[in-house]
């Protein structure tokens, strides 16, 4: 082989390992694109016969730490399960709605409902009546959302054989009409009315069982819970400190030291005393799981009446802790619980507990119903978990001061400052009950008890509340004084200081602190609050010198939610963009807006150094006719949000959200080590956001 020929083959071979290395980088490059496209949720679907009718049947897989929404998650929350039958109009009909195995149900803070969604495994099954004996499939659509840290808005198409087996029972349809008498026998007449009122009967018990049988969504997590338990504890600490029950410690305590025979006796029917009083809250928390149900209350937590009754019974309750009037059981009640417990050993130390309840129910009442509401809406066993709580403070004293009688000397001297602690519950009870008041006008989107109104009520509760720990103000059953404890005044000083913190709510500041219990920024009179400051940035100052196509979004950022739109203002003011793909329904999207966006570093930048542009793949408006059309896969675009969730998989190969890119004029990413980035810290946000701007020329 001569040099030549020696020379070509070497290029040759280098050229050949140039393709092969191409080709390699080529796959592994095409390969790590498409594996952004997620799928958490793999799907299976069968049908099932059941008497004359038929079971459609369709189990989920979910990835682990992600899970899925339920078609029983309220409005105004996450995306909810939505299934439509695509051909049912003459084939079939539906019995019942479509009922739903295991599911979980726990408190959003950011959209303020409680969410009820499947982790694991989903399982759904629709009952149907097959009325077209030539039917072959059953259609089915699913639409959902699932979540980890990131979002997906999916969508799975189901098309289910129908065996032929299956069809023979749909004649008897038709026996929904009336039957010809004077063509048909009579006898025959008799024998098929008899059989449909029997089918009739036999569906009945069958929907009623199914319905005994269904699952109980499980309780909220354990951290939730915990929670609960938390919560009623400190309740019941602060039910101890009510005129009802804070003198009855020395004086139970102080009986059974001198009735026992023993020291060692009174300790031990001390114990049983607090025992008892836990077993009765904690009864009175089983029986409401068990007369509304495990999640009878959460799914009426968004109900309107359920709302407005709990805000009359709270403001009920304010105003007689305030001192206006004492809500009372009958003095009868308490009579025979006496009676009782004058019989003595543990049935006379349990009736002993009962007086106790009753004798301070006009303290406890209000707290105990407050709690029950609050966590019979959690769901599960939430309600026997507060009352647990509760009743654990409310019994912990007894049993300690029995253990150690020595401590009662330690004991402060009942007086006014008992009443002073039911007055400031009465202002909590105040405050708790226009949340409810709040969640019905969400509902309702009247608009009646905005953001910067609600706000504006608290500041003024809060704010009495102050007063009146300063001795500004008195309530009927205080006691005169001439001067304040300095306990009193330093929780006065707290409760200034959080009213102090509310009002710049009401000029758009988040309220991190509280965000779970106002109105969200969105339902206000301005996105920008009443002064109108969050609009500095990118020379606008009111939404009336906003550019065609662009609104004010959150934190008062010019936001627009149309691409092109947003592409030809960017180029006239020659500025980066940044796109956000987002969704109504996008827990985790708020997040970022309401914990990353407002960071003082990022919100300026977002304001002045690049352009917006949110699109939400979850926009149902429908596109123009014109401008539908199939993708290459033989998807159809026929809304809004269609369009940009293509237009996020075509481009940027995910399809999860939040999702985040900072490009240039012409569309190419401006960040070279991380093109995009989703739900992160702020810090990471922070310098992939400053890195993309860097990089804009």
């Amino acid at each position: 082989m001569n040099f030549t020929q020696s020379h070509q083959a070497s290029i040759s071979k280098s050229v050949w390992n140039k393709t092969i290395v191409f080709l390699l980088f080529f796959i592994f490059a095409f390969a790590n694109s498409n594996a952004q496209i997620l799928e958490p949720v793999k799907w299976t679907s069968k049908i099932e016969k059941k008497g004359n009718n038929a079971v459609l049947i369709f189990d989920g897989t979910i990835e682990k730490d992600w899970h899925m929404y339920s078609q029983f998650t309220p409005e105004g929350g996450p995306l909810a399960l939505e299934i439509v039958f695509k051909n049912q109009k003459g084939n079939y009909e539906l019995i019942g709605k479509a009922k739903e195995g295991k599911t979980r149900t726990a408190f959003n803070d950011v959209f303020g409902v409680n969410e009820t969604f499947f982790e694991g495994k989903a399982h759904i099954e629709q009952e149907i009546k097959i009325i077209n004996p030539n039917l072959k499939t059953v259609d089915v659509d699913f639409d959902f959302q699932v979540c980890k840290e990131v979002c997906i808005n999916s969508n799975k198409k189901f098309s289910i054989s129908v065996p032929s087996t299956f069809k023979m029972d749909a004649v008897p349809a038709i026996t929904e009409s009336k039957l010809d008498e004077t063509k048909v026998p009579a006898l025959v007449v008799d024998t098929l009315s008899a059989s449909v009122e029997k089918a009739k009967k036999e569906t009945v018990k069958t929907e009623v069982a199914a319905t005994s049988k269904e699952e109980i969504p499980a309780p909220a997590s354990s951290r939730s819970l915990w929670s609960i338990f938390f919560i009623a504890f400190i309740s019941g600490f602060a039910a101890l400190l009510t005129p009802c029950v804070f003198p009855m410690i020395p004086m139970t305590v102080s009986f059974f030291t001198k009735q026992s025979k023993s020291r060692a006796k009174g300790i031990r029917n001390a114990i049983i005393y607090g025992l008892s009083i836990i077993a009765i809250y904690v009864i009175l928390g089983l029986i409401v799981t068990k007369v509304f149900g495990a999640d009878a209350l959460n799914a009426l937590s968004t109900d309107v009446w359920f709302n407005l009754i709990f805000f009359v019974l709270l403001i009920v309750f304010a105003v007689s802790f305030l001192g206006a009037f004492e809500i009372m059981l009958p003095n009868s009640w308490a009579n025979k619980a006496d009676q009782q417990a004058d019989r003595g050993g543990i049935i006379g130390i349990l009736f002993m507990a009962l007086a106790l309840a009753i004798v301070s129910f006009s303290c406890t009442g209000p707290i105990v119903g407050t709690l029950l509401v609050e966590a019979a809406s959690n769901g599960g066993i939430a309600p026997v978990i507060g009352m647990l709580g509760f009743s654990s403070a409310m019994a912990l004293p007894f049993m300690l001061f029995a253990m150690f009688p020595g401590w009662l000397n330690t004991l402060p001297k009942s007086g006014g400052w008992l009443n002073t602690v039911k007055v400031v519950l009465g202002f909590l009870e105040l405050a708790l009950a226009f949340k409810f008041l709040s969640n019905a006008d969400l509902v309702l989107q009247l608009h009646l008890l905005e953001r910067e109104v609600f706000l504006a009520i608290w500041i003024a509760i809060f704010g009495t509340l102050a007063f009146y720990l300063f001795g500004k103000i008195t309530l009927p059953h205080d006691s005169p004084s001439n001067h304040i404890s300095v306990g009193r005044l330093s929780f006065g000083l707290i409760v200034l200081t959080f009213t102090i913190y509310l009002i710049p709510g009401l000029w758009g500041a988040p309220l991190k602190l509280i965000s779970a219990f106002p109105p969200p920024q969105t339902y206000s009179e301005s996105p920008l609050g009443f002064g109108g400051s969050g609009g500095a940035g990118n020379g606008i100052v009111s939404e009336k010198g906003l550019p065609e196509g662009a609104e004010l979004g959150p934190h008062g950022i010019m936001v627009f939610h149309d691409y092109e739109d947003g592409v030809a203002f960017a180029k006239s003011i020659n500025k980066p963009i940044m796109l956000d793909f987002t969704g109504y329904a996008c827990v985790n999207c708020r997040k970022m807006e309401n914990n990353v966006w407002s960071d003082e570093r990022i919100l300026p930048i977002l304001k002045n150094d690049v352009v917006l542009i949110s699109l939400y793949v979850d926009d149902k408006r429908e596109l123009p006719k014109e401008e539908q059309f199939v993708t290459a896969a033989g998807d159809k675009i026929i809304t809004v949000g269609d369009k940009w969730t293509d237009f996020m998989i075509s481009k940027y190969k995910t399809n999860t959200q939040p999702l985040y890119i900072i490009t240039d004029l012409e569309g190419k990413n401006l960040n070279d080590t991380k093109p995009t980035i989703s739900y992160v810290s702020t810090e990471e946000y922070l310098v992939w956001l400053k890195q993309g701007i860097s990089n804009f020329k």
